[in-house]
């Protein structure tokens, strides 16, 4: 399979928040550790508790990345698009990993070996500065999202999945942010910790109190500061 273009790797990595405060000289030789890898859609790249040597780079295309629970019901964590990245975890303790990640839509990804990253993060202390700053973040986001499934009810489950699809992929415009492709109404049910009928009825509500407007798989959450005022 061919590489991506040099050019292209460079503008992905620009997205990385770790990797965003290098020069482009420094991002060369970041690219020059990676391997390019596409992923069909519905291709499991992940699995729990897999032994884990590779951190992965989202080039382009979407993945959710999520765990079973103990009743067998898929729980899904998050959605990552352009500029994401996931595995970073067992490079830096050498555990196994600790849930799946499965493609929703035909992706492409860098990925660099463990060796190789830690190499960098030798070489580029700045790079374990914006890491750590990355997993508060992440942590910070897991407490809202725990508190949001324990304590809201189904409108509150339901606007809090849809905010953080926002953050996650979604594009600004104006007032509004526009979620190009909203995952299937049964991911986003394992995403709220509700029934996909929930996810219907719920999205209807939204679209007619004129909070989103939805066409196909695209939604656009009309006015985002509204949105938020009201549901979180």
């Amino acid at each position: 399979m061919s590489e991506a273009p040099a050019l292209d790797k460079i503008s992905v990595l620009t997205k990385v928040p770790i990797f965003s405060t290098l020069e482009s000289h420094d991002l060369k030789q970041i690219i020059a550790v990676t391997h390019h890898r596409h992923y069909p859609k519905d291709s499991v790249i992940l699995i729990e508790e897999e032994e884990g040597h590779t951190m992965f780079i989202v080039m382009s295309g979407l993945v959710k990345i999520s765990r079973i629970s103990d009743e067998g019901k898929e729980v899904i964590l998050a959605v990552m698009g352009e500029g994401d990245f996931f595995g970073e975890l067992s490079l830096l303790d050498g555990h196994a990993r600790s849930a799946n990640v499965t493609v929703l839509q035909e992706a492409d990804m860098l990925l660099i070996h463990r060796d190789d990253f830690l190499s960098l993060l030798r070489e580029f202390p700045q790079i374990a500065i914006e890491l750590l700053k990355v997993l508060a973040w992440r942590l910070r986001k897991s407490d809202t999202q725990i508190k949001s499934l324990s304590l809201k009810n189904a409108m509150g489950k339901v606007a809090g999945t849809i905010f953080r699809l926002a953050e996650d992929i979604g594009v600004q415009t104006d007032n509004s942010v526009v979620i190009p492709s909203l995952p299937t109404q049964q991911d986003l049910a394992n995403m709220a910790g509700t029934s996909r009928e929930t996810i219907s009825r719920i999205l209807q509500r939204l679209v007619a109190q004129k909070y989103v407007h939805k066409e196909g798989g695209r939604l656009t959450i009309l006015d985002f500061a509204r949105f938020k005022k009201d549901f979180l």
